[in-house]
């Protein structure tokens, strides 16, 4: 058994299971997927570009095809090489949106330097953006109106709400600013009326604001950067980063000592990472059902 399993196993704090709930949902998913296919006869599509060779989005892209297969949907894979021109994506990206058949389109981050990837990103169809990644998802979510949220965010936010976990007059503070992460996380946990305080590399005395958050949210890309020794008795403590070592990896937040601290936290790996790609394949299955005039959950 991993250190990580062994600590969440003789744990008093709640431990936030994200694997053991994205199983649930996919077998919920896998229902809807069928009775698609039953009503339209056509199957959802998941599109995903990949722009070069990276290994790591490599394998991103191929554990976002086995979530599809295992929910009966399908993915198709675009892959584009590393010369690819930022004309040249856009291009690619309006195909995707033009096609009937696809349902959602996810393209891999980070792309070549030389791309532009906020121009590529804004190309996608806003009733295509699973992955919750244009301004105009991110403007609707913030405002509260109907947008696909970005992925670990909206998989943080389903976690917290699957345990129950009280959000209303919490103090939350968000390390990390990312516009796919740190930043809708923050609207995110202010919609849910949250006191939000996002903090980042330039905070000064970061201990501070983690000291008196009820919810810390680690999403700043580095390991182990918040301490457990921070975290006041009771919060609720949430690491979306992961940073693989030979013990098997470790995250933006020392776990050491912290199931005697908080209340409840997220196992890394196992908490957060699962749900990321769980609400890519559900806000696929929403707009296939939304393309279909189906009403979605």
């Amino acid at each position: 058994m991993s250190t990580t399993a062994q600590a969440a196993k003789s744990a008093s704090a709640l431990v936030l299971d994200g694997k053991a709930l994205a199983k649930k949902i996919e077998e919920d998913l896998s229902n809807r997927v069928d009775n698609l296919k039953q009503k339209t006869g056509r199957t959802p599509i998941l599109a995903t570009i990949l722009v070069g060779d990276d290994p790591a989005s490599a394998t991103y892209v191929r554990m976002k095809g086995n979530a599809c297969k295992r929910v009966g949907m399908d993915s198709m894979k675009v892959e584009l090489p590393s010369a690819t021109t930022t004309e040249e994506l856009k291009a690619k990206i309006d195909e995707l949106n033009a096609n009937p058949d696809v349902h959602g389109i996810l393209l891999q981050h980070p792309v070549p330097g030389h791309i532009d990837e906020r121009a590529c990103f804004e190309q996608i169809d806003l009733d295509k953006d699973v992955d919750g990644v244009t301004c105009l998802g991110f403007g609707r979510m913030s405002m509260g109106e109907s947008a696909f949220g970005s992925c670990t965010p909206q998989g943080i936010m389903h976690l917290l709400n699957h345990y129950d976990i009280e959000l209303a007059g919490k103090e939350a503070v968000v390390v990390g600013r990312s516009p796919i992460l740190g930043k809708p996380m923050a609207m995110m946990l202010l919609n849910a009326n949250c006191t939000v305080t996002i903090c980042h590399s330039k905070s000064q005395d970061l201990a501070s604001f983690v000291k008196r958050a009820d919810i810390i949210v680690g999403a700043v890309g580095v390991p182990e950067l918040i301490r457990a020794d921070w975290i006041k008795q009771g919060a609720v403590v949430v690491d979306a980063g992961f940073h693989p070592t030979e013990s098997g990896g470790v995250g933006d937040i020392e776990l050491k000592g912290l199931e005697n601290v908080a209340s409840a936290f997220t196992p890394v790996p196992g908490g957060v990472g699962p749900m990321t790609i769980n609400t890519l394949i559900r806000q696929t299955v929403e707009a296939a059902e939304k393309a279909a005039g189906l009403n979605a959950k």
